[in-house]
């Protein structure tokens, strides 16, 4: 790792700011996160921030996963509205014994649950994000009714203004939404959500261990990780579900289900980023409304 100036409001400054440790040395990896080394010998990563929210709920989200002593969790140093510092995980190949693991881990994580379907981590504010777009953690006490009203159409609605959707579209969305009620599944109470677990927030070790960095936490339902797990792919995913399911089983008819937990993700890329997102989304209503 090089040394280079540091600005006054930059990483390193940061970095030694809410660590305690003088900066030695820092490396960009992107535009907003860098690895900066500490005096002592440590590593860790030092990421910006534009919106102090995000930042909050970032770190709380973190604190509140870690809190359950489940998964792998990357450590926070600390965090003020720009910058949050946290452990560097050094990476590795993926392995099917990390799979197996991770998804014993991931079982109880969501086993240790949330007081309400959409309640922030404890010191988390109710305005987030996942990625780059806005999410709103209000509680409600039914999920398909909670999932419509917070998750899906904000973003459907955004989607058809924005052009990302025709009306035909998300008229069979709508139906799908109608229909929740019907189509979600035995009830289940709220468990501890990643709550944007694709495969890019699930980092492995160099012992082939998981850790989960990135949340969007939140109180959910356990599907919704599982179905954001397939809509990117996972390395070793089966036996990460096999594993789950010896320690939770999941009910009838789940695999089913998993488009409907994937409108959410699939709206947001429709708005963010246009492309085929859309009609990914429709076709996920259609495949879950049979």
């Amino acid at each position: 790792m090089t040394s280079r100036p540091r600005d006054a409001d930059g990483p390193a400054p940061a970095a030694a700011r809410l660590t305690g440790c003088r900066a030695t040395g820092e490396r960009p990896v992107t535009a907003a996160l860098t690895e900066v080394t500490l005096d002592d010998g440590r590593v860790v990563v030092v990421k910006h921030g534009d919106d102090p929210g995000a930042v909050r709920a970032e770190a709380a989200g973190l604190r509140w996963l870690a809190d359950a002593g489940a998964v792998r969790i990357p450590a926070v140093h600390g965090h003020d509205r720009r910058w949050l510092v946290s452990d560097r995980i050094a990476p590795g190949p993926p392995s099917a014994r990390g799979a197996a693991r991770f998804g014993h881990d991931l079982a109880a994580l969501h086993a240790a649950g949330a007081p309400a379907f959409g309640a922030p981590p404890p010191g988390g504010p109710e305005d987030a994000r996942i990625g780059r777009a806005p999410l709103r953690n209000v509680p409600g006490a039914d999920w398909p009714a909670w999932y419509a009203e917070h998750r899906v159409l904000p973003y459907l609605r955004r989607a058809v203004d924005d052009g990302a959707l025709r009306p035909a579209g998300a008229a069979v969305i709508e139906d799908v939404l109608g229909r929740l009620p019907e189509l979600a599944g035995p009830a289940e109470p709220p468990a501890r959500l990643h709550g944007d677990l694709w495969n890019g927030n699930v980092l492995w070790d160099s012992r082939g261990e998981v850790w989960l960095i990135d949340p969007a936490a939140h109180g959910g339902h356990r599907e919704t990780d599982l179905a954001m797990l397939h809509l990117f792919g996972c390395p070793h995913l089966d036996r990460i579900l096999d594993a789950y399911r010896e320690r939770a089983p999941l009910t009838d008819g789940w695999s089913g289900r998993v488009g409907i937990h994937q409108l959410f993700p699939l709206l947001v890329h429709a708005v963010l980023f246009g492309g085929g997102y859309g009609e990914q989304a429709v076709e996920a209503a259609r495949t879950a409304g049979r």
